[in-house]
């Protein structure tokens, strides 16, 4: 082992091998590309499946359509610790061990749920679903590794690679509700608690292939190639001034743009099931409506990438808010009994997300280095967790108080403020900043 000066843990030995090979690089970025696709697969089903049932079983379990909202909020907020503790563990120990002790602790959680859904115990409930989140703030974090080797020109492609392969497991689980439903009350579970215990086995094989198989670990290779590159220009490493939070208008501009779309999806796909159910559609139509809103997220995620190395960052932010405002119209207007406009409100609100986010990353990405980047990460997701559980909480009351169109109407005119935001940035960005071996944002 040896000790590097400005870091909190020591560099491996092994990570020097690959310092002096792009040969070795490119290869270890293709092996953590499939290895990040495979975990994404069942990390994917472990989201989904509980996402679409939470609000149902809260909603059961209180007797309140008003506290519809809490669980989202709940495991959201889960998911923002988990994102700034799993952000702190890659920092010092590398991408294997933060993703994959948050993706086991949602599987934890998962099984906290069924417990509590089996004793009717609210207080058991509540701390699972914070636990849960871990598994959420794992899948969504799983999409930096990706980038870590990724030339700059590709960072979004790398980043998309690894949300398009959460499609398969994200669709597969709300489509497989009514299974799971039936699979619990013939063991004696609650119905809706059937669908957690999916996400349990799902988030449990996420981990363990993240702890066996992400290895040599991404992010501590792209840390030391880093750090020969500053020792070959001249500069002692770890002497190179940091991008932080307050003072980088780049990173500033990247979790706001993933807050704010994050917060109007969560707040109008939490609210979907209850509208739905309490306007007589079954699980199975729930199931349906979730499970195209989960493929619009991921699915075109490939495609989104190319899209914003080629045309830019802020091209695609602008295009997240305009199609959020879509969503937000179409549900609005949509009648009750239309599963069909359902069904395009909510693929056009998980669309909205995808460019977003992505785009989002591929900024975070660029205006961070290898020494600080995995915090910073876990730093900008834990504002993205806060929002979403923000939009999860005042949904149910926003609702309860007045009507699924208003709080649809509503989250479309919110998803707005994200062009103003973008001029901001673009206006007030230091030239000092700006690196001509990054992509325009």
């Amino acid at each position: 082992m040896t000790s590097r000066k400005g870091t909190t843990a020591e560099e491996p030995d092994w990570v020097h091998s690959y310092v002096e090979s792009p040969d070795r690089q490119r290869k270890l970025h293709r092996r953590t590309l499939w290895v990040v696709v495979c975990a994404q697969i069942f990390g994917g089903a472990g989201l989904a499946a509980g996402v679409t049932v939470g609000a149902l079983l809260a909603q059961e379990m209180l007797g309140s359509e008003s506290f519809g909202g809490v669980p989202s909020a709940l495991f959201t907020l889960g998911s923002a610790a988990a994102a700034f503790l799993i952000g702190q563990l890659s920092q010092r120990f590398g991408r294997r061990i933060g993703l994959a002790a948050g993706a086991l602790a949602g599987a934890l959680g998962a099984v906290g749920v069924v417990l509590a859904a089996m004793a009717s115990n609210i207080v058991l409930l509540f701390a699972s679903l914070l636990i849960y989140g871990a598994g959420t703030a794992a899948n969504l974090q799983t999409r930096y590794a990706g980038t870590d080797l990724a030339e700059p020109g590709e960072r979004a492609k790398a980043a998309s690679i690894a949300l398009m392969a959460t499609t398969c497991g994200a669709v597969a689980g709300p489509n497989l509700v009514n299974v799971m439903g039936t699979a619990a009350k013939g063991i004696g579970i609650p119905p809706l608690a059937g669908p957690f215990l999916l996400s349990a086995m799902a988030f449990s094989l996420a981990g363990i292939i993240l702890l066996l198989f992400l290895r040599p670990d991404p992010y501590l290779v792209a840390r030391a190639i880093a750090r020969a590159k500053q020792v070959k220009q001249g500069r002692a490493a770890g002497n190179e001034q940091q991008p932080r939070m307050g003072g980088n208008r780049k990173v500033v501009l990247g979790a706001a743009v993933m807050a704010l779309t994050q917060m109007v999806m969560v707040a109008i796909m939490t609210m979907t099931p209850v509208h739905m159910k309490h306007h007589g559609h079954g699980l199975g139509d729930v199931g349906l409506v979730i499970g195209i809103h989960v493929a619009a997220m991921y699915l075109p995620s490939l495609a989104t990438g190319v899209l914003v190395d080629r045309f830019g960052r802020t091209v695609m932010a602008y295009a997240a808010g305009v199609t959020l405002l879509a969503a937000g119209l179409v549900a609005a207007l949509a009648p009750a009994d239309s599963t069909p406009l359902l069904i395009a409100a909510l693929a056009l609100l998980g669309l909205g997300w995808n460019f977003g986010l992505i785009s989002g990353t591929a900024i975070i990405v660029d205006a961070t280095t290898a020494e600080t980047r995995a915090k910073t990460q876990g730093t900008v997701d834990v504002l993205i967790a806060i929002s979403g559980a923000s939009g999860g909480a005042l949904s149910g009351l926003i609702m309860a108080n007045s009507s699924y169109a208003v709080l649809a109407m509503a989250g479309g005119f919110v998803s707005l403020l994200l062009i103003p935001v973008v001029i901001w940035s673009r206006r007030r960005r230091a030239a000092r900043h700006s690196q001509s071996s990054t992509p325009s944002v």
